[in-house]
């Protein structure tokens, strides 16, 4: 049997980081990102990150309580992207019912024009982000998501993003009966976070104003680490949509779910597979703002946030591997992460 005792000796002499919980490192030590994270000061606003793209589709609210609830939802939203989490404000594309200056009319016409344009925006080095504020429906076979005029359906939006050559898609759809969304838009790579469980729920969910709230949110992050994951993000909005159920003493009406391994399956907490790419994704642009500028400086930091979730994802295999086919690639991994974060220290150095 393989033992990791030869990278360990290795970490120990070249990296900071020690994100594999298999190996005998105490239980908090943070990864080299959580504590650069820490020594960052931030800016008061990033300088936009021209490699994540965002569309916020506003449904009808029907009645003018919802039309306010669900613009000024948006409102939040964008001023999150935008002001707190480096998105380029060009690359943060609006549809609403009451469309205001820079944005458009959410009709199924204008949906499918800006996908279209998608196609050939957005790269494979990019992460496309789509989140969807409003009233959904299910008639018991098709899932629809409500615009002004004839609305689309799960199946539209997935042949739609499927168009999308996304290095990584995350789609938060915060509307009710947006459960049956799960399983027409998993795949691979994507990260699938719905408000309910179902389209039986069919109540206006309260769960968009929460998971809003938690984006940049030092109460939202759970680890300590100065980033809010999208897993943290999610839990954030579940804990707090269920705190105002009980505050209530009413019937919870909603439960989100969340799905990123691409079964088609969500769960209300990380389990059975999903929660582990969520863990390590964030919404924020935190290696361009710790490189300064330096362009080579955060790729060299998002290579080491993209190994490190790969190391979460095959820990979370592990259970499934034979011992030493674990152990002899997670070796490999450790050793790749040792050099990344002993070229990234000498990079530093310049």
């Amino acid at each position: 049997m393989r033992h990791c005792s030869t990278t360990l000796i290795l970490i120990g002499l070249l990296a900071v980081s020690a994100c594999a919980q298999d190996i005998p490192v105490a239980s908090d030590t943070p990864s080299a990102a959580a504590q650069e994270a820490k020594q960052t000061t931030p800016a008061a606003k990033l300088p936009p990150d021209r490699r994540k793209f965002a569309v916020i589709i506003t449904g009808i609210g029907g009645e003018e309580i919802y039309v306010e609830k669900f613009g000024g939802w948006k409102d939040k939203l964008k001023q999150a992207l935008v002001n707190r989490l480096g998105f380029a404000e060009d690359q943060v594309i609006s549809l609403t019912e009451k469309p205001e200056e820079d944005e458009q009319r959410a009709t199924a016409e204008i949906v499918r024009q800006t996908f279209t344009k998608l196609r050939t925006a957005v790269g494979p080095d990019q992460q496309f982000f789509i989140f969807f504020i409003g009233h959904g429906s299910f008639d018991g076979k098709i899932a629809k998501f409500n615009l002004a005029g004839p609305d689309l359906s799960a199946n539209d939006y997935s042949q739609m993003i499927d168009e999308i050559k996304a290095r990584q898609v995350i789609i938060v759809n915060m509307a009710s009966a947006s459960g049956e969304f799960i399983k027409p838009l998993s795949g691979k790579g994507r990260i699938i976070i719905t408000a309910t469980k179902s389209g039986m729920e069919q109540n206006a969910p309260k769960f968009a104003e929460h998971f809003i709230a938690s984006l940049g949110n030092p109460e939202a992050d759970a680890d300590k680490n100065g980033r809010v994951s999208a897993l943290e993000s999610f839990n954030y909005a579940v804990k707090l949509t269920g705190d105002s159920f009980k505050q209530a003493g009413t019937l919870v009406t909603e439960h989100a779910l969340l799905d990123d391994n691409g079964d088609g399956v969500g769960h209300p907490l990380a389990e059975a597979g999903d929660g582990v790419l969520a863990k390590t994704t964030y919404l924020d642009s935190l290696p361009q703002q710790q490189a300064g500028g330096d362009l080579e400086l955060a790729k060299l930091y998002e290579e080491r946030m993209r190994l490190e979730g790969e190391i979460e994802q095959l820990k979370a295999r592990k259970p499934d591997m034979k011992t030493e086919d674990y152990e002899t690639v997670l070796e490999k991994m450790l050793i790749d992460l040792a050099r990344l974060s002993q070229t990234i220290r000498a990079r530093q150095k310049k």
